[in-house]
């Protein structure tokens, strides 16, 4: 079934359970209406919780890596639901959009589900982002975890749902020491997050994560952000990210130093930094000219590059924190007012990020 007759066929709809779609009036008003929408948060995930395991983007159908997952939900003390069509639905690397929005609505109508876990990013959450619900996610507040393709669902949700969502690992992820303390201390506890930062692990004698600030200063706002691509691939639509008033986190891996340029001058043209109180830029595995095969199109190393786009901002800038695509991941709230602090490179959080 194409996108086009899935609109077009109430019928459809029905078979799979969906009636949250781009069709559904009611959800159309609703995401029309929203202007600056007051933010909630969701519940803590507690020893003994169902979550829901679903693949927005790219399917995993292999079953060793589902083991890995369920190994890591087995850990964390938590009792699991796979969404319907995580091994059953159509297509190798991929579901149709039907599919897996049915399982994002599922999870949320739950009553049993305490939070939905993506189990990886991939490619294809900017594909439901039409048929999503928005309306049915405010009202079911729960933990929304992931990164890297999942961006596009955590900006949808943020502007239309105002839910704190969670930019952290997914379950295939590598759940470091450094990775699961922060996931645990962000999601399954309801204390005050405070201080974060990157783990002070050491080379030799030199930091294994090392944080160097552009610009200097102190800055207050809101947290948002995720996957430099995905942020870009969203401009001009009506999930555009908002970053009036916040704290910008950008993230990506494997992007030669000219594309993250390109992706850095599109969102700066378009008025993205200047409207920012301050902005994080994660560390960046793979972004310099250190692989086969790379096309030295630029001259610009990576460092050259952020040092060029953000010199002459009068906001807060820093450079390393260990966000997205990295084993020692810091997982953190969107939506939530974070305080960033360029000369120490750190996030202080002066309130808890779930209830």
């Amino acid at each position: 079934m194409n996108r086009r007759n899935f609109n077009l066929s109430v019928l459809s709809s029905l078979m799979l359970g969906f009636t949250e779609n781009l069709a559904d009036e009611n959800n159309s008003d609703f995401r029309s209406n929203q202007s600056e929408i007051e933010f909630i948060k969701p519940y803590a995930i507690k020893k003994g919780d169902t979550v829901g395991l679903i693949t927005p983007g790219t399917a995993v159908s292999d079953p060793d890596e589902l083991s890995k997952v369920v190994e890591t939900v087995d850990y964390l003390g938590l009792k699991y639901k796979f969404g319907k069509y995580v091994k059953s639905g159509t297509g190798y690397k991929s579901r149709t959009v039907e599919e897996r929005a049915d399982d994002l609505h599922s999870m949320f109508k739950d009553p049993e589900v305490k939070g939905v876990f993506c189990i990886r990013g991939g490619y294809g959450s900017i594909q439901i982002l039409d048929y999503v619900n928005y309306e049915l996610i405010r009202e079911n507040p729960k933990v929304f975890l992931g990164y890297s393709d999942i961006t596009a669902l955590h900006l949808a949700i943020s502007k239309f749902s105002g839910l704190v969502t969670f930019h952290g690992p997914v379950m295939t992820s590598a759940f470091t020491d450094f990775t699961m303390n922060s996931f645990k201390h962000i999601i399954m506890s309801n204390e005050v997050i405070g201080k974060v930062t990157n783990p002070s692990y050491m080379n030799n004698f030199r930091k294994a994560h090392p944080i160097r600030t552009i610009k200097n200063g102190t800055a207050e706002g809101k947290l948002i952000g995720g996957n430099l691509s995905l942020i870009c691939a969203l401009m001009g639509t009506k999930f555009e990210i908002n970053t009036k008033e916040s704290i910008l986190f950008l993230e990506d891996v494997g992007e030669e130093p000219f594309r993250i340029d390109r992706m850095l001058s599109q969102l700066k043209i378009a008025g993205k930094f200047k409207e920012a109180k301050g902005i994080i830029f994660g560390e960046c595995a793979g972004c310099n000219y250190d692989k086969p095969n790379s096309s030295r199109i630029w001259d610009y190393a990576l460092g050259e590059i952020l040092d060029h786009i953000f010199s002459d901002l009068s906001i807060p800038v820093v450079y390393g924190l260990t966000i997205g695509h990295t084993p020692n991941q810091i997982t953190l709230p969107v939506g939530l007012k974070a305080t960033l602090d360029a000369d120490s490179g750190s996030i202080t959080i002066n309130e808890s990020a779930v209830v």
